[in-house]
């Protein structure tokens, strides 16, 4: 992240939260250090203030005429009062955290589940695996590596558990489905597949008769077969006569 210039206020008024500024230690107290910024009044550092690890004394860490860097916490001109900290701020608290910002960012850490990226908060957000791309990824690594600056949207917030959830997907384009083939009409298929699908022809009433004709006959004869194997001439003659009369008429259907 990129370390803020040093300013020096000309009035109460125009110090903004955040600010680095620097000045000098002019009074130790069992509270803080009061340091000196250019204006009206001096601001105070409290004890907490002063650095992140635990501060028996005020004297271990600073001493009077000492110049220091400071920034900003809060002002409160009505009662000419100035909050100040010589740890420097995090460029995201969690009460400035919200859903839907897109934020820079550095990945810090790949695991098979998604990547870890620096936006500037108290930890580190994660972007789920299926939050990196809109395309299919077997790891993190296909497509993102550590170090990369990149871009993210914040999709979700648990400041009770200190948990960040970002995407990358959610700031790229989604791509282009292929088209579909359309199904052919049933009326663009050749006229000659529905021909065929129509050409065998209704037998008529004539050769159902005949049909049945012949088959009963057939049965009668195979009857009169097994009593005596002797054909009647008469029977003979009646079925060559319904054959040649039923194949006939099989051949004029067929032309």
């Amino acid at each position: 992240m990129e370390t803020q210039k040093t300013n020096t206020p000309l009035h109460l008024e125009d110090l903004k939260r955040k600010e680095k500024v620097s000045g000098k230690v002019v009074k130790i107290t069992l509270a803080g250090a009061f340091v000196d910024i250019g204006l009206e009044m001096p601001g105070l550092v409290h004890i907490s203030q002063l650095q992140k690890e635990p501060v028996n004394r005020v004297e271990d860490v600073v001493q009077v005429g000492q110049t220091v860097d400071v920034w900003v916490r809060r002002v409160f001109p009505k009662k000419g009062r100035i909050e100040l900290t010589m740890i420097e701020p995090l460029p995201l608290e969690w009460r400035e955290i919200k859903e839907g910002m897109v934020v820079k960012g550095k990945v810090t850490r790949l695991e098979k589940y998604g990547a870890f990226v620096d936006i500037g908060a108290e930890r580190p957000g994660l972007v789920h695996i299926s939050e990196l791309s809109h395309e299919y990824i077997r790891t993190p690594g296909d497509a993102i590596s550590e170090g990369d600056e990149v871009e993210v949207k914040i999709i979700k917030v648990n400041r009770r558990r200190r948990q960040i959830k970002l995407s990358v997907k959610a700031l790229l384009e989604k791509p282009s489905k292929a088209p579909v083939p359309e199904k052919k009409a049933r009326n663009e298929y050749p006229k000659k597949e529905e021909e065929e699908e129509t050409e065998e022809e209704i037998p008529t009433a004539m050769e159902i008769a005949l049909r049945d004709a012949m088959e009963r006959n057939h049965n009668d004869v195979d009857k009169s077969e097994k009593i005596n194997k002797k054909s009647s001439p008469v029977n003979n003659e009646l079925e060559n006569i319904l054959s040649r009369t039923l194949e006939h008429k099989v051949q004029t259907a067929a032309k």
